[in-house]
């Protein structure tokens, strides 16, 4: 989590930074809700209203966001990319996808048409962002 003795002062909030702090990056690191939020902060003790914290997130969330990106580990070097068929609203979609060794979602792509040419620019774009992998397994024998 972040120090919040880092962040600058804030003046004018009800609540301790540290509180401040706590409720925003629960609801980007753990993916909740502003009312699971106001529920994980009421356990502690806490009573704060869903606006608030919505207000904080909105505020605060992105400085927030960016320190959690950054301090991810880096993908496996190993990748599996996949292409799947998708119905969505009875219409085909093709579906890439990018996966690490460990499981984790590295990009998606999904377009209503067939593309060889944008499913190398998906890669491309997942090797500049990652670096180049190791090894790529494909759904392709």
């Amino acid at each position: 989590m972040i120090d919040p003795s880092h962040m600058s002062r804030l003046k004018g909030f009800r609540y301790p930074r540290e509180i401040i702090a706590y409720a925003v990056w629960a609801y980007h690191r753990l993916a909740l809700s502003t009312a699971d939020v106001e529920d994980l902060l009421a356990a502690r003790g806490v009573i704060v209203s869903r606006e608030s914290i919505r207000l904080w997130v909105n505020r605060f969330g992105q400085h927030f966001a960016d320190c959690i990106r950054r301090d991810r580990p880096r993908p496996n070097d190993k990748w599996h990319m996949g292409e799947v068929v998708i119905m969505i609203s009875g219409k085909k979609h093709w579906l890439w996808r990018a996966i690490d060794a460990n499981g984790d979602v590295l990009d998606v792509l999904v377009q209503t048409r067939r593309n060889a040419k944008a499913a190398k620019r998906f890669f491309k774009r997942l090797v500049a962002r990652f670096g180049e992998p190791r090894v790529v397994i494909t759904d392709k024998f």
